[in-house]
């Protein structure tokens, strides 16, 4: 029975230890991502969630825990977390962003409504170029999967050249 326990007691550790060791997702305030950019020049990607999108929870939970995606985005991107509620101010290109009612329940950032173009849809996802600007906003929930040729798609320039449906159908995926 010791020997059992004991057995087991090694398989456990050893699954937390590879656990411990897959690469997980750097997240910067959006504050820290445009000072590294200006060091560093990297695009940005930037989750736009809030504390009680369950969406948003699962694409933590699923998507960004996978470590080819957690690699890819550290890699290419300067990979932000941003409360769409948050309190906080924040100044980017010398206009201060505010949350103009923080005390109210779902009251959205500026910042947050400048990046997803009014359209407050949680989770979504801004991809800005290395100059800071906008590349465009992909709304929704995505599995590892799907979302893996998305973040490729952007972090590749392929969006200058190609249309999205060709990319897809020529792209291939680390995942199994």
């Amino acid at each position: 029975m010791k020997r059992i326990l004991f057995i087991l007691f090694i398989l456990t550790a050893t699954n937390i230890q590879a656990q411990d060791t897959q690469e997980k997702i750097k997240w910067y305030t959006f504050e820290e991502a445009i000072k590294l950019q200006v060091e560093t020049q990297k695009k940005i990607f930037i989750d736009v969630y809030t504390e009680w999108c369950g969406y948003c929870k699962k694409m933590d939970r699923e998507t960004f825990s996978n470590p080819e995606i957690a690699k890819y985005l550290n890699d290419n991107f300067y990979p932000v977390k941003f409360n769409a509620e948050q309190k906080e101010d924040v100044v980017f290109k010398g206009q201060t962003y505010i949350n103009a009612e923080p005390n109210r329940k779902r009251s959205s950032h500026q910042l947050a409504q400048a990046l997803l173009q009014g359209k407050m849809s949680y989770p979504s996802y801004a991809f800005l170029n290395t100059e800071s600007q906008l590349i465009t906003v992909v709304p929704g929930y995505y599995p590892a999967k799907k979302f893996e040729p998305i973040m490729h798609f952007f972090g590749e320039n392929a969006f200058l050249n190609t249309e999205w449906e060709t990319f897809l159908n020529t792209f291939k995926s680390k995942l199994e």
